[in-house]
Parts: structure tokens; sequence; C-alpha cells
């Protein structure tokens, strides 16, 4: 089954807006792919596009400084991060007044 293209940046932007949600906290593929009830693999190729595209950052070392062998951990960027953080504030402020 193929999943079109926008249907993948709909997904897409449910990841961003997990990370988000979670910030500065990274998390791993697995724990993303399980909150936003996608298959594993189908998100792990999706984080990938969006490190090619600069939106978040893939870590691949433990807090101790010891390198992952077989997975990573993920957070949003701090330049999408920013992003975020103008449009939730905007519309804070817009359902204020």
């Amino acid at each position: 089954m193929k999943i079109s293209q926008e249907k993948k940046e709909k997904i897409s932007e449910q990841i961003l807006s997990y990370l988000y949600s979670i910030s500065p906290k990274p998390t791993f593929t697995a724990h993303i792919a399980k909150e936003i009830i996608r298959d594993e693999e189908f998100v792990k190729n999706l984080l990938k596009d969006l490190k090619k595209k600069g939106m978040v950052t893939e870590i691949k070392k433990n807090p101790k400084g010891k390198e992952y062998l077989k997975r990573s951990r993920w957070k949003i960027s701090d330049a999408v991060y920013n992003v975020y953080r103008q449009i939730n504030e905007s519309t804070f402020r817009d359902n204020i007044y």
C-alpha cells in the first residue's frame, strides 16, 4: 500500500507536534511510533526525511556518551521549536482577545 505525499506530510506534522510537546527531552523512534500509532519503520523513514530538512535532530549517544548501536533518539530542532512556540503564542493571544 502506498501513502500519498500529502498524508506523509500530515503524519510528519504529527511527529513534529509530539516532539514539540515533550521538548527539550529527546525520545526513541519506537516511542514516537507508539504515540502517533504508526509503524516504527515508517516513522523512522519520516524522521530521516525530517532530519534531511533540518527539522529534527538525531541523537545517537546515550546521556553517558556511549554510542547506540541500533537505535536513535530524536528531538525537534531549535529553529522548528521557535516557529512552533511563536505559533502557539500567537494562537493563545488570539483566543484571549
